[in-house]
């Protein structure tokens, strides 16, 4: 029962309890990224490869290999003689993961701007809605999932997988920055920003829309506290899990 509690705290699933927990290497790549981009497994955060493999029911040298996938995206980082440990990012890391985004993402959007339809829109503003009920309920783990995923649609609206998948990588990244660094009253005008980007979208004015996205990420970086870096939680997979 135990490891059952456990499996679920990390996978985030409303899963029957009778659902098999995920056990291929690809199956537990995407639950532990998803964990760690949601914010369930904070940064800093031990991640030992026992209790992991005892949790999905597999062998070490699978975790393992996870962990490498992981630490291939930075979103792991792999310590000689102490094992593995969710990333944490420096003050310059996260100064470099939002550079890239504004470059990426105005270009993107750019573009989008050109190539959007009207079921693209749609998509988009029905996504709005959904950040504004997170909002409501003051949820800001599954505001900022939200958020995120509102980059990822606009991207989408390319076409470009290649764009998509550096963009996802960053995105995921950003929330390991924003988890540490976010100052109180962060998040305050990030939904009309979004709002802001999808009117210029419909307008079919690239060159607002890139500015706009310019903008609400400078604006995103300047609201963090990225002035020192605070000390690393001292956390332990036993006491979020109780494996």
């Amino acid at each position: 029962m135990t490891a059952m509690i456990a499996a679920d705290a990390l996978i985030g699933a409303n899963r029957a309890a009778k659902d098999p927990a995920p056990t291929s290497e690809e199956a537990i790549y995407q639950v532990m990224h998803a964990a760690i981009a949601e914010r369930r497994l904070p940064a800093g955060m031990r991640l030992v490869e026992d209790q992991l493999a005892r949790l999905f029911c597999v062998s070490r040298a699978r975790i393992r290999a996870v962990l490498q996938s992981l630490a291939r995206e930075r979103m792991v980082t792999l310590q000689k003689n102490r094992g593995a440990f969710v990333s944490y990012p420096s003050v310059a890391e996260a100064r470099e993961v939002f550079q890239a985004r504004r470059v990426i993402e105005s270009a993107l959007v750019r573009e989008a701007a050109r190539m959007v339809q009207p079921a693209g829109l749609d998509r988009l503003r029905a996504h709005l809605e959904r950040e504004k009920a997170a909002v409501l309920q003051q949820d800001r783990r599954i505001e900022i999932k939200l958020s995120g995923e509102f980059h990822l649609l606009v991207a989408e609206l390319v076409g470009n997988a290649t764009l998509s998948g550096y963009l996802a990588e960053l995105i995921a990244r950003s929330s390991l920055v924003i988890a540490i660094y976010e100052g109180a009253g962060a998040h305050d005008c990030w939904q009309t920003e979004h709002h802001r980007i999808v009117d210029a979208l419909a307008a079919g004015d690239g060159e607002t829309a890139a500015n706009l996205m310019e903008s609400h990420l400078a604006e995103a970086e300047s609201r963090l506290a990225l002035t020192s870096e605070p000390a690393a939680p001292k956390l332990d997979f036993e006491a979020i899990f109780g494996v």
